[in-house]
């Protein structure tokens, strides 16, 4: 049976290799430490970092594939490993445009996608210029790096800008400015493209920010409507085409409050806007994407359920006195019908130490649930089901 190596030890990984130890797979990780949530359930751990191309070359012997749980690898590091036969999935000729968000950007502007209007930032001017012409306040992103609300910076006003702008430059951060979207809600387009062309999505789900972090996803988004929701699908299925990607990608949407769907950004691996497919879909984001970067026919994607409902858990301002494992104990006694996910990681304030999905018929009662449970799981105090 295939090894799949995959870099990085993080809790993407760790829920990888719970799906290839169902598919009778060996998935090879490699982590920066043996602490780390994939490290501690992977019998095959190379030990050694994503920037180092001789860690790379030992993960990649013998495997099947090389794939990925983030997508901080440098490309030219992937383009040596495919010169020396090794298979990327994705191959770093996508991957870039995951990595670096004024590539993305200027790829789509090419391609015709909807996206916000942006601009390089190369000197406070071009932010001050930015905002003159599409008004304040405006989004500054750091190109390539951030993640989970890092990285990103709102500024009012010109001289908060400036501020910024300066300060980033200074410490060697590229920076990129786009107008900011008055906005609906976010929603995300989660799909997988096999090697061989094959494509499959899942419902578009609405995902809830909390400080710029992914808190809540709602399966599927309510109220978007059959129309909407086949355009999202649709757009995913062609940038997964367009950009020749290779196993699951999240495409993060906008959806504007005159209705128009805007691209945000893309995570070419599992992401967290498909964890709820772990329990309310047929073939979850883990094991579709083992199956797609080994070029396998593609799973079922179709849900178990009306609704499921994600709910992270983020961890405290201070980690309670009762332990996870008892925690563990009284949420099963309260709602034996939750899903618990826990990724091995230390309690630490907003960390995502797990999730929790919750399945059922009807949106307020199955969200309700999933949050309590999430809450209680940080905090070892119950809050009134919402």
């Amino acid at each position: 049976m295939p090894t799949v190596a995959m870099i990085g030890g993080g809790q993407l990984a760790r829920m990888t290799h719970q799906a290839a130890v169902a598919l009778g797979q060996r998935l090879r990780v490699l982590a920066d430490r043996l602490d780390e949530p994939a490290a501690q359930v992977s019998p095959d751990v190379v030990l050694g970092s994503h920037t180092d191309l001789a860690a790379l070359r030992k993960v990649a012997v013998g495997s099947h594939v090389v794939t990925f749980d983030h997508e901080h690898v440098p490309t030219e590091y992937l383009e040596i490993l495919m010169s020396e036969g090794v298979n990327v999935a994705p191959p770093p000729t996508a991957l870039v445009f995951a990595q670096d968000k004024l590539a993305m950007r200027r790829k789509f502007a090419e391609l015709g996608v909807p996206i916000p209007a942006f601009a390089p930032v190369e000197a406070v001017s071009d932010a001050l210029d930015f905002g003159a012409a599409h008004g304040w306040p405006i989004v500054l992103k750091a190109t390539r790096g951030g993640y989970d609300g890092r990285g990103v910076w709102m500024p009012a006003a010109a001289e908060d800008a400036a501020a910024i702008v300066a300060e980033q430059l200074g410490n060697g951060v590229t920076l990129m400015a786009e107008a900011k979207v008055p906005l609906r809600r976010e929603l995300s387009a989660m799909v997988a493209r096999s090697p061989y062309g094959q494509g499959a999505t899942w419902p578009v789900v609405e995902t809830v920010q909390v400080d710029g972090q992914c808190a809540v996803v709602v399966a599927p988004a309510p109220e978007l409507g059959e129309e909407r929701a086949a355009q999202a699908e649709g757009l995913a299925l062609r940038l997964a085409a367009e950009l020749g990607v290779v196993g699951v990608m999240a495409v993060e949407l906008f959806e504007a409050v005159d209705g128009q769907l805007l691209v945000n950004e893309l995570a070419m691996r599992p992401h967290n806007s498909g964890h709820w497919t772990m329990d309310g879909a047929v073939t979850s984001q883990f094991e579709q994407h083992l199956r797609a970067v080994l070029d396998y026919p593609l799973g079922d994607t179709t849900p178990r359920a009306p609704v499921t409902v994600m709910a992270n858990i983020l961890g405290a301002a201070a980690a309670p006195a009762m332990s996870m494992d008892e925690r563990l104990h009284h949420l099963f006694a309260a709602m034996p019908d939750a899903k618990v996910h826990l990724y091995g990681k230390a309690e630490r304030p907003a960390r995502k130490i797990g999730h929790v999905n919750v399945v059922g018929d009807d949106l307020l009662t199955v969200r309700g649930r999933a949050l309590r449970a999430a809450h209680w799981m940080a905090h070892a105090e119950w809050e009134p089901q919402s």
